[in-house]
């Protein structure tokens, strides 16, 4: 009787474990309209954040029957370590790279945002390639993949803390042009007070991701994939999208 009931007990523990393992806190920063926070303020919780990609994975994580958490916290470098760093924790909405590749386990594509060098409307720049913004000054956000991207191509970008930041330069004219992403960098530059923005070049289409941590079971994350697919096939993703 009492091997009976120690059995039992082992199973209640691995089923706790197992339950526990099946909970995930999924973490942001604002980058509308896919992720941001509802109040506006840089920390919010689950029902305090909206957008494309938040509200799919909520349907995701719901279909899945996963518990999900998602927290919005500043700045991004922050919570990308974490989320690379401690098990239990995953990042949207994230650029798969090659560079990134296999520092995370991946669900999605969740959306699609375009990368762009930005200049005020009233700006003469013209570029028939990348390549020709060397010459500029370039502002980017720190630790994003985007302006990684010039980075790693040559180009020369003073990055900011706060992606805000860069708006405030290109109205100051300390920078020339601002890599970013469209539609999220109007979104940001409008609640900077800057409508008039040209795009000058656009040099790539990311699509975005749910990034796991590594130690993420492969079983969970098939689970959330599956959902994911099975919600597209449905249209249900498509009318995410619309309310944006």
């Amino acid at each position: 009787m009492p091997a009976v009931r120690l059995f039992a007990a082992v199973l209640l523990l691995l089923g706790g474990s197992l339950a526990q393992a099946q909970n995930l806190v999924l973490l942001t920063e604002n980058l509308a309209p896919f992720n941001q926070s509802v109040s506006g303020r840089n920390f919010a919780k689950n029902d305090g954040i909206t957008g494309i990609s938040s509200d799919t994975l909520h349907a995701v994580c719901k279909r899945a029957e996963v518990e999900c958490q998602q927290i919005l916290r500043f700045p991004w470098q922050r919570v990308y370590q974490q989320a690379l760093d401690e098990p239990g924790y995953g990042l949207f909405s994230t650029a798969r790279t090659p560079a990134r590749e296999k520092l995370f386990k991946w669900v999605g594509p969740i959306a699609s945002n375009d990368w762009v060098l930005m200049a005020k409307a009233d700006s003469p720049i013209q570029l028939s390639d990348l390549q020709g913004a060397a010459k500029y000054r370039i502002g980017g956000y720190k630790g994003d993949a985007i302006s990684q991207y010039l980075i790693d191509r040559g180009l020369p970008v003073q990055t900011a803390l706060r992606d805000n930041k860069n708006v405030e330069k290109l109205l100051k004219g300390q920078i020339d042009l601002w890599v970013t992403a469209d539609p999220s960098g109007r979104y940001v530059a409008r609640q900077e007070g800057l409508d008039a923005l040209r795009v000058v070049q656009r040099f790539h289409t990311a699509e975005l991701y749910l990034a796991l941590n590594l130690a993420t079971p492969d079983e969970l994350v098939q689970r959330l994939q599956g959902a994911l697919d099975a919600l597209r096939a449905e249209g249900e993703l498509s009318a995410i999208v619309a309310r944006y």
